[in-house]
């Protein structure tokens, strides 16, 4: 569990001794190298390489990589003993085709030696995730996973949705699968026990109770409508209530409920009644809860056709707090236990551990796997693959949604490439595109313009790999999409030219699983025009004609289904109304305007609640309070005398004189 019984706060804790070696195994200066010179080693073989490679090797635990002759790393290995582990790729007729590929293909090697087999577990799993080695499984969708958070910093603590890291000092109850569930959750529980979820700096402004208090989502501690005493027994029982003492929070609520109604305080019965209602919803709500598991991440994994999908449930307080599918990177060659056992040591790299992990298939390494995961979460972590009970169960049903996504994902993925394959046809592009990139600007008559770019792939939109550009150029006029334009595309494509140098080609190759840097199509939201000012701009950076360009125009009343088709060399065009390609571009197009105008949004949104105190160097958070507590606005803080200022608390004669010549320029 993520938050402690007694009420400690459940931070980031440090891995100990392990974990301080382990810090400072991270940098690349500790390797012990085989690849200063790889051009050396063209005549050799990779098992020559690497039997050389093993004389320099010491019998003590580490980790090692392996580069082919590009410096590109092919594997990350770790072992209890570096000389016995690499001296096996120097034996013949004992590996499957994987390996046997992967020793062909090495041309240097490094190692790093650590202290126990056990940080060399947990060096590997940092170094796959940062390196990405073609031969290791690789978990893809390292995403972090969002928690409920209750400060300890303050005399009125909020409920909060957080995500990212743990850094402040408060009672954290999760993971949760998804930002949805942990709204709805956050949502009830405002309901139930009235806490507040405004900044604090909000809460301390305020002067009169705001809108939540009004529609009963807020006890109001911050204009005294309730006690701090009070406000703070709220806290409790809501902590209580995450750490799985749900029936006893009833229990207490039920008998005030009665105790109410017995006095006539029927409006005080009323108000309890709504909250057991909206905790008997939340309960019901979380789908399968276990009996005898207060506390586990159940994993199981399905593969087929040389895909795989691991599910991954998350069970915390005796409740099902949802689940998440993942598809990470393998070889057709490589078996569930090798797999489930790499992933989840990636998987907690970055994540915390609860006390027990159910297993779909047994795991070899269980017990290094344990030791390495108790040391870094200062507690003890059991991996289990249950025979029989409810445990089973659970895996069982995780198992069961695994196999159902993994063939959903086939479907799309199958569907996804037939609609490349249509994009490829008709644009008369010589191979189905594995990456395709759309572009469109957002403003408001030129102000806060944005550039966005969204990526689409055989996998479907990869959202990881979209990018927004702020437009700065003082050179564009409000509202000139064409020289936005222009300077997205020579930001983008200067950027990738100097970073992975000239467009490969894409058509021998038919790893639709592989992400690639360069676009084998560029979509663009505008007609000749727009299409005009790509080329120019391209052409300025010597990538003209290397591209495949397609400007999509609106058509006639900008009516879905009479969309035009701009590219170079080619008359315009439209699709029939009705062909599954028009409905896939369609759904390109809308993506791209989509993350635009969000993004512009967002930008705009934020330039409206900017502050002038903001573009003063040295204001930070607390100053600018402090000053707009003295001076009530920034507009007032802007006419004060040097004098004035120099009496906030916090504000030298230096940066006072700093904050005066700033606003009397």
């Amino acid at each position: 569990m993520n938050t402690t019984e007694n009420g400690a706060p459940a931070k980031d804790k440090p891995q100990g001794t392990a974990g301080s070696r382990l810090r400072a195994l991270n940098s690349d200066v500790n390797w012990e190298s085989s690849s200063s010179n790889i051009a050396k080693n063209d005549d050799l073989t990779g098992r020559e390489i690497i039997t050389n490679f093993v004389k320099q090797l010491p019998n003590s635990p580490g980790v090692y990589r392996m580069f082919n002759k590009d410096g590109t790393v092919l594997y990350v290995g770790k072992a209890k003993n570096l000389k016995k582990r690499v001296t096996s790729y120097t034996r013949t007729g004992i590996h499957n085709n994987r390996i046997t590929r992967m020793i062909s293909e090495t041309a240097a090697m490094e190692f790093v030696t650590t202290h126990t087999e056990m940080e060399a577990l947990l060096l590997e799993a940092n170094l796959i995730k940062r390196m990405h080695p073609r031969y290791n499984v690789l978990l893809k969708d390292d995403k972090s996973f969002p928690y409920i958070l209750i400060p300890k910093d303050h005399e009125a603590a909020g409920i909060y949705k957080h995500r990212g890291a743990r850094k402040k000092d408060g009672y954290y109850f999760g993971p949760f699968a998804t930002a949805t569930s942990v709204n709805e959750t956050v949502n009830i529980l405002q309901r139930v026990f009235l806490l507040r979820n405004c900044t604090d700096n909000y809460y301390e402004n305020r002067t009169r109770p705001c809108l939540q208090y009004q529609i009963k989502r807020c006890a109001a501690p911050c204009t005294g409508e309730i006690s701090l005493q009070d406000y703070q027994g709220l806290i409790d029982e809501a902590r209580a209530f995450l750490t799985g003492k749900s029936s006893e929070v009833k229990k207490q609520m039920s008998e005030k409920m009665l105790e109410a109604s017995d006095n006539l305080d029927f409006e005080l019965a009323a108000i309890l009644r709504d909250r057991l209602s909206a905790l008997a919803h939340i309960q019901a709500r979380q789908g399968i809860n276990p009996q005898t598991v207060e506390e586990a991440d159940v994993f199981a994994i399905h593969m087929e056709g040389g895909k795989c999908c691991i599910q991954v449930f998350f069970f915390r307080t005796w409740q099902n707090w949802g689940n998440h599918a993942f598809f990470p990177r393998i070889d057709n060659e490589m078996n569930e236990e090798e797999i489930l056992e790499a992933f989840i040591s990636q998987f907690y790299d970055n994540k915390p551990a609860p006390r027990l992990i159910l297993t779909s298939c047994a795991i070899e390494e269980t017990e290094l796997l344990c030791e390495a995961l108790s040391s870094k979460m200062g507690h003890k972590v059991s991996i289990q693959k249950p025979q029989r009970g409810e445990k089973r169960e659970l895996v069982d049903h995780a198992h069961s949604n695994a196999r159902s996504a993994l063939g959903r994902k086939m479907a799309e993925r199958a569907s996804q490439i037939t609609l490349l394959e249509g994009l490829a046809k008709t644009f008369g592009l010589d191979h189905t595109p594995k990456r395709v990139e759309i572009y469109d600007n957002s403003h408001i008559s030129g102000t806060n313009a944005i550039g966005g770019m969204v990526v689409a792939g055989a996998e479907g939109f990869l959202k990881n790999q979209y990018r927004k550009f702020n437009i700065k150029s003082e050179e564009i006029s409000a509202g000139d999409d064409y020289g936005m334009m222009r300077e997205v595309m020579t930001r983008r494509f200067s950027r990738l030219l100097k970073e992975h140098g000239e467009p490969p080609n894409h058509k021998d190759n038919d790893d639709f699983t592989a992400i690639v840097p360069w676009p084998d199509l560029v979509l663009i939201d505008g007609g000749a025009g727009q299409l005009s000012a790509v080329q120019e701009a391209l052409r300025k950076i010597g990538l003209e004609d290397k591209l495949n360009l397609v400007g999509i125009a609106k058509g006639e009343d900008r009516d879905a289904g009479r969309e035009r088709f701009f590219i170079p060399g080619r008359a315009p065009f439209s699709l029939p109304m009705r062909d599954p390609v028009l409905y896939f571009i369609q759904r390109l197009r809308d993506e791209a305007h989509r993350f635009a105008i969000g993004s512009h949004r967002a930008r705009r949104k934020k330039n409206m609640i900017k502050s002038p105190l903001d573009e003063v160097a040295g204001i930070g958070a607390a100053r600018k309070k402090a000053l707009l507590h003295h001076f009530g606005s920034a507009k007032m803080v802007g006419e004060a005398a040097v004098e004035d200022l120099k009496r906030v608390e916090g504000i030298s004669a230096k940066m006072a004189q700093l904050i005066y010549d700033h606003f009397h320029e």
